[in-house]
């Protein structure tokens, strides 16, 4: 990577990832509880939540006040430098309610509109995964590749589902007639996991309904780095409707498999 602003842009996201991971995994009470709900009652937000975004923005705008900010607990802002941080303080939030290990840090750099850096903190596993558009994706150091591609059939997939009861019907649905398609179905619970999962060769493919975008602006960057391929419906980016991540051979028969099983309406 040459250009020394996009250096500046991930040496500042893999700090705060850092940082903000450190805080979660070192500074999570045993008597962790609910702060907040959104779309439903198990759509949950912790005061850990709260605090990891904060100390996420605060240490950026330290460096560049002026850049602008989408964060999932509520940090807004244009900005006037034509770059905008999209920020996932907690990726897996119910997972880490539960002690589960499953969760991260997601930090994404957006230039003029366009995904340039993405950096995924998973502080559990002790892994770090980056990107730079044009310049590879990396977990700790080591170049990232994804998986050649089996047939579908032999195709490990993962998936997420909604906190919305009616939606989450649906989902199910929708899995269980593709169950059968695949070698098999995991849920991780953290759909900025299972992109990095995607990119370390550790899953065939990934999709879901109903993700933000900054639950997949860092793993996404970092999926395509590693040579994957993402969308949502056929010849659609990723988006609330649908995103799909998946190796090369696999990607168009799962997205193809989705939009005939109506994967993207609840």
């Amino acid at each position: 990577m040459t250009d020394p602003a996009l250096t500046e842009l991930l040496d500042l996201a893999l700090e705060a990832a850092r940082r903000a991971g450190a805080l979660l995994r070192d500074g999570r009470p045993a008597d962790l509880g609910v702060a907040a709900t959104k779309s439903s009652p198990i759509d949950v937000v912790t005061e850990m939540d709260i605090a990891a975004e904060k100390l996420i923005t605060g240490y950026l705008s330290d460096f560049r006040p002026d850049d602008g900010f989408l964060g999932e607990e509520g940090a807004s802002s244009p900005g006037s430098t034509g770059i905008r941080w999209v920020i996932d303080p907690l990726d897996g939030t119910v997972n880490y309610l539960y002690g589960l290990p499953t969760w991260a840090v997601s930090i994404a750099a957006e230039r003029d509109g366009e995904r340039v850096v993405g950096v995924v903190e998973a502080p559990m596993r002790r892994e770090t995964y980056q990107a730079v558009l044009g310049g590879g994706a990396y977990a700790n150091g080591n170049a990232l590749r994804c998986r050649p591609a089996p047939p579908l059939d032999q195709a490990l997939v993962s998936t997420g589902f909604n906190y919305v009861s009616h939606v989450r019907g649906h989902q199910a649905d929708v899995a269980q007639q593709l169950i059968p398609r695949l070698r098999d179905i995991r849920r991780s619970g953290s759909a900025a996991v299972d992109l990095c999962d995607v990119a370390a060769g550790r899953l065939d493919g990934f999709y879901e309904r109903g993700l933000h975008p900054w639950d997949l602006a860092a793993g996404d960057l970092i999926a395509r780095e590693a040579g994957a391929l993402t969308g949502g419906r056929p010849g659609l980016p990723a988006d609330g409707d649908l995103a799909v991540a998946a190796t090369p051979g696999v990607f168009e028969p799962l997205q193809a498999a989705l939009e005939e099983l109506g994967a993207w309406h609840d």
